[in-house]
């Protein structure tokens, strides 16, 4: 996940803030000294910390399957679910392990892709947006979303999972989907709004059909770049729980906790900040 807010604390502001507002410091990613102590936060890690030593006794952990990318695995994914599982689940509002997944649609550059783009719907569900052809239309977008949480969850999070001893099943999780402009995505026209749109009501109406529950995962601003605020018109995204980047520390992303949503009738539950390169997460609820 990008870094849109990475700030430098020294030492003396991070205790001073952090102990300002009742937390408990987790360990360096280094360890060392008494040993690790809890926290009532929580991290999110991916591909940029493959190979990293990870924090110890974190509430709750959130766990990047892709690579950067909608359509490239994160080469470390088992090792970082069992880092998760690790979670204390002090905070029993959030779920100790959590996932996200990298969203984009290419459907302006249909050429370049490194996988193909739909030609005929799924069949699984009923495409709201009509029959898929192959065209660059919300039809496609709607069936390229839902291709890519088959991709995510069958390909790259259950062979991971398994790898590593854990739960399996998809359904048992909360799958937050990233929506950041530096993925591709149409641009240029209402109608690119619209089948960018599409694409993330495909991938979610995917992992609802198996059971699983979904998040949105952005900023404001890149919401607004990507979708135009249509996603308020109806649709699946309506009403879903938010995960926001809330600033430079522990108080700013407790006052993003205020945010309004990204679509109609949903709450902002979590809430991010980085700290000594590494992503915090503050529950909000």
């Amino acid at each position: 996940m990008s870094k849109r807010f990475i700030h430098t604390l020294s030492v003396l502001s991070l205790v001073i803030a952090l102990a300002g507002n009742g937390v408990a410091l987790a360990a360096k990613p280094g360890g060392g000294g008494k040993g690790p102590t809890t926290t009532t936060l929580g991290y999110d890690v991916s591909h940029p910390q493959c190979g990293t030593q990870l924090p110890s006794g974190q509430a709750f952990g959130i766990v990047g399957v892709n690579g950067g990318t909608a359509a490239k695995p994160s080469p470390c994914l088992p090792a970082q679910l069992n880092w998760a599982a690790t979670s204390t689940g002090s905070i029993t509002a959030q779920a100790k392990t959590q996932l996200y997944v990298n969203t984009a649609n290419p459907g302006q550059v249909m050429d370049q892709m490194s996988t193909p783009w739909p030609t005929s719907n799924s069949g699984v569900v009923t495409n709201p947006y009509g029959t898929c052809t192959g065209a660059n239309d919300s039809a496609c977008s709607w069936e390229y979303g839902w291709g890519r949480a088959d991709y995510a969850a069958d390909e790259v999070f259950v062979p991971a999972a398994t790898s590593a001893g854990l739960d399996a099943d998809v359904s048992h999780y909360l799958w937050w989907l990233d929506v950041e402009t530096g993925n591709t995505w149409q641009t240029g026209t209402a109608d690119a709004y619209a089948n960018n749109v599409a694409t993330l009501e495909g991938e979610s109406a995917n992992f609802q059909y198996r059971g699983a529950k979904v998040g949105l995962y952005s900023t404001a601003y890149q919401w607004g770049q990507i979708t135009g605020n249509l996603a308020g018109q109806g649709g699946n995204l309506i009403g879903l729980d938010n995960w926001r980047p809330g600033g430079a520390n522990l108080r700013t992303a407790k006052q993003a906790c205020s945010a309004d949503p990204l679509t109609p009738n949903g709450r902002v539950v979590l809430t991010q900040f980085v700290s000594k390169n590494l992503d915090n997460d503050y529950s909000c609820i």
